[in-house]
């Protein structure tokens, strides 16, 4: 599975609040909560990120209130992925429950610079910065969560209906 966008560039410890802001709470839907995305971090972000766009970030991404909100509002916007030195675990799973992949990578997050031009394989475990011609290694996303990805999340991924057990 390959990823293509561009990159937006967030420090350490950005919360859930400050991903989707708790005034925007009475909204389920992604594309409305996805208006709103990182609004108090950039008020433009949600006007100027195009989708497949790519988040970089620092430690502790997510860190603060277990709310599924702050994920949709980042598939919303469009985000397709997250590339982090480190997730808050609450967050980590709800991004894999809702089909959003995310990548621990401290050497990328840290060498990847925002507006670069970046390409994600997910199954070849490569990310390929084309602004600056490198390369990082991450891990493989495993078969299970690629289709869990691909399926747009957890519950979709456990309702369709499967020919075989997955191994």
């Amino acid at each position: 599975m390959k990823l293509k966008g561009k990159t937006w560039k967030f420090g350490d410890n950005i919360n859930t609040d400050l991903i989707i802001p708790a005034r925007y709470m009475t909204a389920y839907e992604a594309a409305e909560l996805g208006k709103h995305c990182m609004e108090d971090a950039d008020p433009e972000f949600s006007k100027k990120v195009q989708p497949g766009d790519v988040i970089i970030a620092g430690e502790n991404f997510g860190c603060g209130s277990s709310r599924e909100h702050a994920v949709l509002a980042l598939k919303g916007a469009g985000i397709s992925a997250i590339i982090a030195k480190s997730f808050a675990r609450i967050f980590f799973r709800n991004a894999i429950n809702t089909g959003l992949p995310i990548i621990e990578s401290p050497e990328a997050a840290a060498a990847i610079k925002e507006g670069a031009e970046i390409v994600i394989d997910l199954t070849a475990g490569q990310i390929e910065d084309r602004s600056e011609n490198q390369h990082f290694t991450i891990k493989e996303f495993p078969e299970f969560l690629t289709e869990i990805v691909e399926n747009g999340g957890l519950l979709r991924w456990a309702t369709k209906e499967k020919k075989e057990p997955i191994k």
